[in-house]
């Protein structure tokens, strides 16, 4: 078999890898070795924090929403109870939204569901 220098893809790779950490500390951002494993670090990292992200935003739709359901007087459990009686499919989402965009329209939803 014949000898192969891996001299320009060993070079390529490493430019690659360390193009990717651009901006880390320390060696991090310079050797190989432990750029790899910034990034293998970074990525686990990222796919977590995309989920949480999600739930967070999640919470925060509950958090605006009953926010603006206290002046109505109604809480939000009792609200979203009584939307699910008066069989009104909005998400918390959209239903945030408008509380922040279109209070008028919100009081309608609110006067709908009790």
């Amino acid at each position: 078999m014949t000898r192969v220098k891996k001299g320009k893809s060993a070079l390529k790779a490493r430019r690659n890898t360390l193009k990717q950490v651009k901006g880390y500390r320390f060696g991090r951002s310079t050797k190989k070795r432990m750029a790899y494993e910034a990034i293998a670090h970074a990525g686990a990292h990222a796919f977590a924090h995309r989920r949480d992200k999600k739930n967070d935003m999640r919470s925060l739709w509950t958090v605006r929403l009953n926010a603006a359901l206290r002046p109505h007087g109604i809480s939000y459990s009792k609200f979203i109870g009584a939307l699910k009686k008066a069989n009104i499919a909005l998400d918390r989402k959209v239903m945030s939204q408008i509380a922040a965009d279109a209070p008028e329209a919100f009081a309608a939803i609110v006067a709908a569901a009790k």
